[in-house]
């Protein structure tokens, strides 16, 4: 397939055919607006590009590539394209239904992400504006013993939710447990958050590169067709793991000691440390698990797309709406909250273009909380 990039006022910048895998690069003198153009007539008989639109505008930043994606789909009937409207074609409805898979793909890696999160405030009251950097640490890390050791991404994922654990304990133990002990406010420990992602981040960029890779393994996997869905098998294995986790996460929630434990300290955490709950070990566990599947979705989101240093970044926004949405605090409300916004954010593309997806369902979130301010799954408080 041949690649057209240009400046935003036309000048052209170099063309190039991509390789078997679909992925190419080109260099660019400096920052700016890019305009990337696909010669369809490159294109395989066979296929046509998702939406029907094959150019792109992407603004490329100094040290951090720009990534740009052509997705692509079969032809309908006659080479006719999709349908864009909502009169009933079967294409609409087609694409309507893969649109919905690949929202809830994108809502279980947002559910993962979101569980620690809202496990984290429902009992220190903190607002992690650096939960963004685990979900970047355990892809990093996975890719690390993948690529840079050659161990198997399975095994490798396996050592990076392991590590991310114990590196979510730590956290607690020796940073934000003496924090707690000093009596800093949840405002104070909010804008310590937003420095250590900060560092963090920063941290990535300088061992890791502003460049996207990719794992070793599941990279290029030839897509199936499942009725009017077409994914690569990686996405089904992963949806089914993501599915698991939380499964068994609130299935600990619900039945374990330690998860009522965890759910009586996130009701009030004086009265559970006066029935005999140690509430300093209840909030380190819930760190560790936090951690732990923060880094499961980070490897997740990396087996869908490049991985690179602003991933967890790119979609802590998305996060902490899920979170919101489902109700602060409420794991189970991460959850749905979480699937409500990946599915709102892909479906809504058969009406609005890509660019503006995440708006919209960040509207629907300002909208939800207008009618109910403590989400879909939250409680009424009193105040006063």
């Amino acid at each position: 397939m041949k690649i057209v990039v240009t400046t935003e006022s036309g000048q052209p910048v170099q063309e190039v055919t991509s390789d078997a895998k679909g992925t190419w690069e080109v260099p660019v003198e400096k920052a700016g607006k890019y305009k990337v153009t696909l010669d369809v007539s490159t294109l395989p008989p066979n296929l046509q590009v998702r939406g029907g639109s094959n150019t792109r505008t992407p603004t490329v930043y100094e040290g951090n590539p720009a990534s740009v994606l052509f997705a692509l789909q079969p032809k309908t009937a006659a080479g006719a394209e999709p349908e864009q409207s909502g009169g009933g074609g079967s294409a609409f409805w087609e694409r309507a239904a893969q649109l919905t898979f690949e929202g809830l793909n994108l809502g279980l890696i947002i559910a993962l992400a979101a569980l620690g999160l809202s496990l984290i405030y429902g009992t220190t009251g903190l607002t992690n504006f650096a939960h963004g950097e685990l979900v970047t640490l355990g892809a990093l890390l996975a890719y690390a013993f993948n690529t840079g050791i050659g161990l198997h991404l399975i095994p490798a994922a396996l050592i990076a939710v392991i590590l991310a654990g114990g590196l979510g304990y730590a956290q607690d133990r020796f940073f934000w447990g003496q924090l707690r002990r000093r009596g800093t406010g949840i405002i104070a420990a909010m804008i310590v958050s937003i420095g250590v992602a900060i560092f963090l981040r920063y941290l990535f960029l300088i061992l890791f590169g502003g460049q996207s890779e990719a794992f070793a393994q599941y990279n290029a996997q030839p897509g199936i067709q499942v009725g009017p869905i077409s994914a690569a098998p990686k996405n089904f294995v992963a949806m089914g793991i993501e599915l698991l986790v939380l499964i068994v996460v609130g299935v600990a929630l619900l039945r374990t000691r330690t998860g009522k434990a965890a759910r009586a300290v996130a009701d009030n955490p004086a009265p559970a440390a006066s029935s005999g709950i140690n509430v300093d070990r209840v909030i380190r566990i819930i760190w560790t698990v936090g951690g732990a599947i923060a880094a499961l979705a980070g490897i997740m989101l990396g087996l869908s797309q490049n991985l690179k240093f602003t991933m967890g970044q790119d979609i802590l926004l998305l996060i902490f709406a899920g979170v919101t949405l489902g109700g602060l605090g409420t794991a189970f409300g991460a959850l749905v909250g979480s699937i409500i916004v990946g599915l709102f954010i892909q479906v809504s593309t058969l009406w609005v273009p890509p660019e503006l997806k995440s708006v919209g369902a960040l509207a629907v979130l300002i909208i939800v909380l207008l009618f109910r301010p403590q989400g879909i799954l939250g409680r009424r408080e009193r105040i006063g």
